[in-house]
């Protein structure tokens, strides 16, 4: 029998929150201090960024080379090569159409058919952010999509580029994005492994 201990899977198992306060209100997102008790006779608080959560996606063209934005990230000081992505942060709306409405927000390209390929927190330990990230098939640039882009958005840029070099500059160290790094390669992966979404 196999128990969450010796399992090679996360046990999402919440503590007991014996106070939580919201100690920040930000433009984005708040800070937030939760008091837990973890154990009999032990209590601790932490204060950790409430996130909205995200959604990412790997979108492929019909010649799977895949769509990819450049944009400033301002935290990090730099021009960065990511996937489109965005907040979650309308209410009731499904992450897949997020996802997708961010692919023709910030590229014009609309997507086919849309697949799951994983969540993940880019950094537990110190925010409740959940990425989502969706691989999408035969996307082709839009028609009719009207969205003005504003602030570090105003400046994106947009490519496509073959599977194969994403995945190099990846591997190389040549790119920074979580998102765009982690679905890259997991993705990748599953080809190699026969296991893609879609196939």
């Amino acid at each position: 029998m196999t128990t969450p201990e010796n399992s090679l899977a996360d046990d999402f198992c919440a503590r007991p929150v014996a106070e939580s306060r919201t100690v920040y209100t930000g433009i984005v997102w708040d800070v937030a201090r939760d008091t837990v008790d973890f154990a009999p006779g032990v209590r601790f608080t932490r204060d950790y960024v409430a996130h909205t959560g995200a959604v990412a996606i790997l979108a492929l063209t019909p010649e799977r080379d895949v769509v990819v934005i450049r944009q400033y990230r301002h935290p990090a000081r730099a021009h960065m090569w990511e996937l489109p992505a965005g907040l979650l942060d309308k209410a009731g709306e499904d992450p897949a159409v997020a996802a997708v409405r961010e692919l023709e927000e910030e590229t014009g390209y609309t997507a086919g058919a849309v697949h799951h390929l994983l969540d993940y927190y880019p950094s537990a330990g110190g925010s409740n952010e959940r990425i989502s990230v969706y691989v999408a098939f035969d996307c082709t640039e839009a028609k009719g999509v009207d969205f003005e882009r504003v602030d570090e958005e105003a400046e994106i840029l947009t490519r496509t580029v073959p599977l194969d070099e994403l995945e190099d500059a990846a591997l190389s160290g040549r790119l920074h994005n979580s998102a765009l790094i982690i679905a890259t390669l997991a993705y990748t992966a599953r080809v190699r492994r026969g296991e893609a979404p879609g196939t």
